[in-house]
């Protein structure tokens, strides 16, 4: 099953710790219309004055005890503040493989490379960093499965509550609007990422949520 939405998992200048955490671990089952399919797992680390964040995913989607879609993805990025200063990711896209190598060229530019070629980004740039809530002021985020700088409107969408390692939590919703479909992301009342939400293909369900 060929799902290249599912593109949206790995979706993840010189200010300070203020609008994030410095470490932290965050370790997610993945549904699928509330079905286990996988676990995405972030680990973040603080190092001098940079931050150390590394990410495995790993999903099977079963279709009548057949597994039809395979996807592993696994990430490390480096970052200076709020500001991206290298990422190293690769990725199989039920059998598609994918590699993303992006570093800094300068204080200000990120110069990122994939099998298409290699582009400069200019500014202070960030991936879809869910843990950092200084996401929610981007105007443009770094796909660190794909290499593409897309364009996205991320707005507050209301309140509600999320289950976190099996209790329910209340919690903010931001929308992260992107070319191919909304990501709403949960934070609780303290700013930490709790949950994650978006429809695939198929008008299908993703989630993910804590595990306990």
């Amino acid at each position: 099953m060929k799902n290249p939405l599912f593109v949206l998992i790995a979706l993840w200048c010189g200010a300070a710790w203020a609008t994030g955490p410095t470490s932290g671990e965050w370790s997610f089952r993945v549904l699928l219309d509330d079905s286990p399919i996988g676990e995405h797992r972030f680990t973040l680390a603080a190092s001098g004055e940079e931050r150390r964040l590394t990410s495995e995913a790993q999903f099977a989607v079963k279709l009548l005890g057949v597994t039809v879609y395979r996807y592993r993805h696994s990430a490390t990025e480096q970052w200076r503040g709020d500001c991206l200063r290298q990422l190293a990711s690769k990725t199989d896209d039920d059998g598609t493989p994918e590699k993303v190598d992006a570093n800094a060229t300068g204080d200000n530019a990120l110069t990122v490379a994939t099998a298409k070629g290699s582009q400069s980004l200019d500014g202070c740039v960030m991936s879809f960093a869910y843990w950092n809530p200084a996401i929610r002021k981007q105007e443009r985020l770094l796909n660190a499965q794909t290499g593409k700088l897309e364009a996205v409107q991320v707005s507050r969408a209301g309140n509600g509550t999320v289950e976190v390692r099996g209790q329910p939590v209340a919690a903010t919703r931001w929308r992260i609007a992107t070319p191919a479909q909304p990501i709403d992301i949960w934070y609780s009342a303290e700013g930490e990422w709790i949950g994650l939400d978006s429809t695939v293909s198929g008008n299908r369900k993703l989630s993910y949520r804590l595990k306990p």
